[in-house]
């Protein structure tokens, strides 16, 4: 049997410690029965908020900043990700419980929020050679994953009250526009590549689709699973969260959904292309089939998901190049950028997932 051991924090990066004196005063005050502080580390995935694992005497959390040299206005709202985990609690199961919101910058210098730790399993890339399991696991794990994000799907937006979360007319146009200009205001580099899926982008607009709440970033890394990986015990990472075409999300989930033949770093995004997960077609059939959902227009959904990948990897890309973070992993995206350019690309030539 393989153990597969829960996710683990090691130490912080350094130039990424909070000052503990402030943050455990602050949570003193304004969080009940918060014990001393013995301990703080960071969870080590992931290139966008910082995530650290408080340990106190009593009781462990989560605590979420916004990374250091942000500066996006519509991103890293720590305010917006604790209001929808507060909201989407009373509806969804698979989500951690929110202590407190703080937005006060001179705690720890950004808002941040806390939140309960899930003791559970997170099947990361970095781990995908350890991950030695049946096909028939994997094939549970990778049909466990999209039935959760048809749940989520399926939530009524109306009588819950997530319809406040965003607006969803208009939502595929305002997608395509924000990030193509996200885009080129982080551009550093000339990719003929992304100039050519932009314009594919506006050309193939989709018929809309009946209005969903959107994780916008639902793949292994982001959900928590039992240590006998059977369930789904949370899912994580809510920053972009919104209401709008539920197939946005599906494409997010298919941009990163690496197959056998998928490129380099596209293997260190996922674990998807490890014998016995579904394939992306696969991925689109059974989602299609619990949600009852046209997926006629899938193509569009999934080359955007790969522009907004790489979007977000430039914006990282030029945070780091223009010396507002030292993350030594920052140095190498741009060849993401590219990767993610050309696989796009390729897609609009086979017209193809």
């Amino acid at each position: 049997m393989i153990e597969i051991l829960p996710d683990k924090a090691v130490s912080i990066r350094q130039g990424e410690e909070p000052n503990l004196a402030n943050l455990e005063n602050y949570l003193k005050t304004n969080v009940s029965d918060f014990g001393k502080i013995i301990e703080i580390k960071q969870f080590p995935g992931g290139y966008s908020n910082l995530t650290f694992q408080i340990v106190c005497d009593n009781r462990e959390y989560v605590l979420r900043r916004a990374p250091l040299g942000a500066n996006i206005k519509s991103a890293h709202d720590m305010g917006r990700e604790f209001k929808v985990l507060s909201i989407l609690g009373k509806h969804y199961e698979a989500i951690p419980k929110v202590d407190i919101y703080c937005e006060d910058i001179e705690v720890i210098g950004a808002p941040f929020y806390l939140m309960e730790k899930v003791n559970g399993v997170i099947l990361r890339a970095k781990n995908a050679k350890s991950y030695d399991f049946p096909k028939e696991k994997w094939e549970h794990l990778s049909k466990t994953l999209v039935d959760n994000l048809a749940q989520l799907h399926q939530i009524d937006i109306e009588s819950t009250g997530l319809i406040s979360m965003g607006k969803p007319e208009g939502y595929v146009d305002r997608q395509v526009a924000g990030w193509i200009d996200r885009y080129e205001k982080s551009k550093t580099d000339e990719l003929p590549q992304m100039n050519i899926v932009a314009t594919w982008l506006n050309n193939n607009k989709p018929r809309p689709q009946k209005y969903a709440f959107l994780h916008n970033d639902f793949k292994y890394d982001n959900v928590v699973f039992d240590t006998n990986l059977t369930k789904i015990l949370a899912v994580l990472d809510w920053e972009m969260a919104t209401v709008g075409d539920p197939l946005m999300d599906l494409g997010a989930t298919l941009a990163y959904w690496c197959e056998k033949e998928s490129g380099d770093f596209m293997k260190t995004m996922n674990i998807t292309w490890l014998t016995g997960n579904l394939n992306r077609n696969e991925i689109v059939e059974r989602y299609s089939k619990k949600t009852q959902t046209d997926v006629s227009d899938i193509l569009f959904y999934y080359i955007f998901g790969l522009y907004k990948n790489a979007t977000i990897i430039q914006q990282i890309y030029a945070r780091w190049k223009a010396g507002l973070t030292k993350d030594p992993r920052f140095e190498m995206l741009i060849f993401g950028v590219k990767e993610l350019a050309n696989l796009a690309e390729s897609a609009i030539v086979k017209k193809s997932i």
